[in-house]
C-alpha cells in the first residue's frame, strides 16, 4: 500500500503531460496532415474527407507543376544545402580552434557573427540583396572604364545561387554551428593533444588523428544543421537569390495557384529529404561515437 502511494503521480504531471501532448500535436499535427492529404486519389482536393488512396499526385508532380520546374528547382536546393553544410562545417571548425586560444578582439567578433540570428531574416536578405547591387554597379563601371565593352555586354549580375544566396544562408547556419563548436572545445580536454605531441606528432597529425575524431560526432550535428535549416530557408534568400529560385521559394509561390493535392505531395517530398538528412546524420554520429569508445 505504502509502496503504490509512493509511486502514484501527482496532479501536476498530468497536466504537464496534457501541456506536453498538446504541444506535440501543435508541432507535428500539421505535418503529419500535409503528408495523409498529398496521398489522395485523383478525385482528391485540399480538405478533408479523403477521396481514395493513391500515388496519383505525387505521379503528377513529377510530370511538372505548369510552368515551374521541380527538378530543377530540387537540384538548386540540393547544391545549395551541400555547400552551406561544407561551409558551415568547415568555418565552425576553424573559428573553434581558433578561438581557443584568447584572440584579441574575440568577443567582439563573436557577438558581431552572433547578431544575425537577432536581426530580422527579410532585413537581413534586403541588405545582401542591396550590397550586391552596388558590387554590379562597381563592375559595370570597371569594365566600362577599361573600355571592355563586350564583357560589359555580356555581364548580368552577381547575384547568384553560389554567391549572394550562400551568403545569406551562412549568415544564417554559421551562428549554429559556432554556438556548438564552442560549447565542444569548452569540453575538450587538451590532454590528448599535449599526449600527441609528446610522441612525436605534428599538429595537422594532433588535430587529424585525435582531435578531430574526438570532435567528429559534434562535426556531423553542425552538417545536418546546415543542410536542413538552407533547405527550407525562405525570408534570407528572397532577396538575394537573383533570377532563379530554390524549392522552398518555389512552393511559396505555388500555394498561390496550385489548388491541388500536387502541393501536398511536393511539401511530403521536402519533408521527407529534411527526415533523411537528419537519420542519416543521427546515424553517421552514432558510429562515429561508438567507433570512439570502441
Amino acid at each position: 500500500m505504502h509502496a503504490r502511494m509512493t509511486d502514484a503521480r501527482p496532479a501536476g504531471f498530468w497536466l504537464l503531460a496534457l501541456v506536453f501532448a498538446l504541444f506535440v500535436a501543435f508541432m507535428y499535427g500539421p505535418m503529419l496532415v500535409i503528408v495523409v492529404l498529398s496521398f489522395q486519389g485523383p478525385e482528391g482536393g485540399l480538405t478533408f474527407p479523403m477521396r481514395g488512396f493513391s500515388l496519383h499526385w505525387f505521379r503528377q508532380l513529377a510530370e511538372g507543376l505548369g510552368v515551374v520546374d521541380i527538378g530543377a528547382a530540387l537540384r538548386r536546393s540540393l547544391g545549395l544545402g551541400a555547400a552551406v553544410m561544407v561551409f558551415t562545417v568547415v568555418l565552425s571548425v576553424l573559428a573553434g580552434l581558433a578561438f581557443r586560444k584568447k584572440l584579441r578582439g574575440g568577443n567582439a567578433l563573436f557577438y558581431i557573427v552572433v547578431a544575425s540570428l537577432i536581426m530580422p531574416s527579410i532585413i537581413v536578405s534586403l541588405g545582401i540583396g542591396l550590397e550586391f547591387r552596388l558590387l554590379d554597379n562597381g563592375i559595370k563601371w570597371l569594365l566600362g572604364t577599361l573600355g571592355m565593352d563586350s564583357a560589359l555586354e555580356n555581364y548580368g549580375t552577381a547575384l547568384g545561387l553560389f554567391t549572394s544566396a550562400l551568403g545569406a544562408h551562412l549568415t544564417w547556419t554559421l551562428p549554429f554551428g559556432l554556438l556548438i563548436m564552442f560549447a565542444v572545445f569548452n569540453r575538450f580536454d587538451p590532454s590528448y593533444e599535449e599526449a600527441a605531441r609528446d610522441l612525436g606528432a605534428t599538429p595537422w597529425q594532433g588535430f587529424s588523428h585525435v582531435v578531430l575524431p574526438l570532435v567528429a560526432p559534434s562535426v556531423v550535428g553542425i552538417g545536418m544543421f546546415g543542410f536542413t535549416l538552407s533547405w527550407d530557408e525562405i525570408a534570407r534568400t528572397s532577396q538575394a537569390i537573383g533570377d532563379v529560385n530554390t524549392l522552398p521559394l518555389e512552393l511559396q509561390g505555388l500555394t498561390s495557384t496550385v489548388t491541388t493535392p500536387s502541393i501536398y505531395a511536393l511539401g511530403t517530398v521536402t519533408t521527407v529529404v529534411s527526415f533523411l538528412v537528419m537519420g542519416l546524420a543521427i546515424g553517421l554520429a552514432m558510429l562515429l561515437a561508438r567507433r570512439r569508445k570502441g
